[in-house]
C-alpha cells in the first residue's frame, strides 16, 4: 500500500498551474525549487493532470462520489428523453402545419 503523499491536492494543483503559468520561460526545475519539492514529483504532477485531461487513467473515485455520478447520470438519461419527446413533438407539429400551407 503505498503511503499517503505529504501534498494538498491544492498544493499540487497551485503547483501545478504555477508551472503552467511559467512554462517556456522556467523549467521544471526552477519551479520546484521555488516550492521545496523534488523536480521530477513536479513533472509527475503536470504529467498525471495532462493525462487526466486527454482522457487518460482517472483518478478513483470514492464511494459516496460514485453514488453522486450515478445519481446524476440517471437525472441527465431522463432530462435527455424528454427532450427528445419534446423534439418528437415540435417536428411532428411542423410537418402537420407544413402540410396545412400548401
Amino acid at each position: 500500500m503505498a503511503r499517503p503523499s505529504k501534498y494538498s491536492a491544492e498544493f499540487r494543483s497551485d503547483a501545478i498551474a504555477l508551472w503552467r503559468a511559467s512554462a517556456g520561460r522556467r523549467t521544471f526545475k526552477d519551479v520546484a525549487a521555488d516550492l521545496n519539492v523534488n523536480p521530477e514529483t513536479l513533472r509527475t504532477w503536470v504529467r498525471d493532470a495532462d493525462g487526466a485531461l486527454a482522457g487518460g487513467p482517472a483518478p478513483r473515485e470514492t464511494h459516496s462520489e460514485v453514488a453522486w455520478l450515478r445519481a446524476e447520470n440517471a437525472r441527465l438519461l431522463k432530462a435527455e428523453k424528454e427532450w427528445q419527446l419534446e423534439r418528437e413533438i415540435l417536428r411532428r407539429a411542423a410537418q402537420y402545419f407544413a402540410k396545412e400551407m400548401k
